[in-house]
């Protein structure tokens, strides 16, 4: 039988299995054939040395024990220090059996040139590492890096992926994003856009096909937020196009993620999208194109639990301000898990206590939101 290398249904279930008495119905999402919590665990913020490494080791721990499945993590975060750390983790608590490797969906992003271990002192310290680690190797000509730190090329996503499952101990991933591709358009034509955004997409076909990534999608910023008019507009229906031409009517483009929460709530709020001849929300061209989202920033780093709701809500009674923003954002009908980011184990214990409650209603969750825009 083949080792197991990716999240699979039956070990998902097995996951949501050992939670079942303990979580509300509505905890666990189907997503790509798997069972997703609806609360995942970011790992973006916090600084660059080893009293944060431990700190996200004891929060991911703690987190799995609570029953949240979905790790999201990038090649750049905290200079690969995020990927070492879930590495580290995950293969301690798979070699003591408290977890299988098929049980936990891990997503992780390139595009962005990282550091390595810490950020450089100085520019000549960060142009000498650029020189050796991605030109004299031949990994990126300088003509297909924009702004200074951002790449698409096929070879270098090579290396980069390469490089995440090194850091991860992993010999695939549920889930790899092209990390913010609409900063290419500050540089681009969009006919030059698209035809990056193609080659990487044929690649990530291909590792599709070696079994290194599950499915494949855009983690963005401003990309599907802004409208058509907006230099760094996103559309997916453009971008599903690409996948078909690459990949066929079973291309593995199925997820995107995007920013959603009480202060940013274009991806429900806004018609940011064009399918036909319709303005739409994200969500509902998501759900038209049959593409997964993850919400990334449900608190807004840390700002949304210090603010206070604009009414107090029945629904929403006897919970945090934390928990309050990520019980409205969980609850949003097309957002499948919220990606919050949980360095300390309290935050995870605080925030995993929705798991034991069902997502807001339809209704109650329109009433949430439209209450919650009072905020300043």
């Amino acid at each position: 039988m083949d080792r197991v290398r990716r999240a699979t249904q039956e070990g998902t279930e097995r996951f949501r299995a050992r939670f079942a008495a303990a979580q509300a119905a509505g905890h666990f999402r189907e997503a790509f054939g798997l069972w997703v919590s609806s609360i995942g665990v970011g790992t973006y913020l916090g600084a660059s040395d080893a009293e944060t490494d431990r700190a996200y080791g004891e929060a991911m721990t703690r987190a799995l024990q609570l029953g949240s499945n979905v790790i999201d993590t990038a090649i750049n975060y905290r200079c690969q220090r995020s990927e070492r750390v879930i590495g580290e983790t995950l293969a301690q608590l798979i070699a003591a059996g408290a977890i299988a490797r098929d049980e936990i969906l891990v997503a992780t992003k390139g595009g962005y040139i990282p550091f390595d271990g810490h950020p450089p002192r100085t520019r000549a310290e960060w142009k000498r590492y650029v020189e050796e680690t991605f030109f004299r190797p031949g990994l990126v000509r300088p003509e297909e890096i924009v702004g200074g730190c951002h790449c698409l090329a096929p070879r270098y996503l090579e290396h980069q992926l390469a490089t995440s499952l090194r850091n991860l101990r992993l010999e695939a991933v549920d889930i790899y994003y092209l990390h913010n591709p609409e900063q290419q358009l500050e540089e681009l034509s969009r006919e030059d856009f698209h035809q990056r955004v193609r080659a990487a997409f044929a690649w990530l076909e291909e590792k599709v096909a070696e079994g290194k990534i599950g499915v494949y999608g855009t983690a963005t910023w401003e990309g599907y937020r802004v409208p058509p008019e907006a230099w760094g507009h996103l559309s997916l229906a453009e971008l599903v196009a690409l996948a078909r031409e690459v990949g066929g009517v079973d291309h593995h483009f199925r997820v995107i993620q995007l920013p959603y929460n009480l202060l940013m709530p274009e991806a429900s709020a806004r018609r940011t999208q064009v399918l036909g001849e319709r303005r739409v929300s994200v969500l509902e061209a998501a759900e038209q194109l049959g593409i997964v989202v993850m919400a990334s920033a449900p608190l807004l780093q840390g700002r949304l639990a210090a603010r206070g709701l604009a009414a107090s809500l029945e629904a929403l009674e006897g919970l945090t301000e934390a928990q309050k923003a990520v019980q409205i954002v969980r609850s949003t009908p097309g957002i499948t898990v919220a990606l919050v980011g949980m360095s300390r184990r309290a935050h995870v214990e605080e925030n995993l206590r929705l798991a034991e409650i069902p997502p807001l209603s339809p209704t109650a969750w329109s009433q949430a939101l439209l209450a919650s825009q009072g905020i300043e």
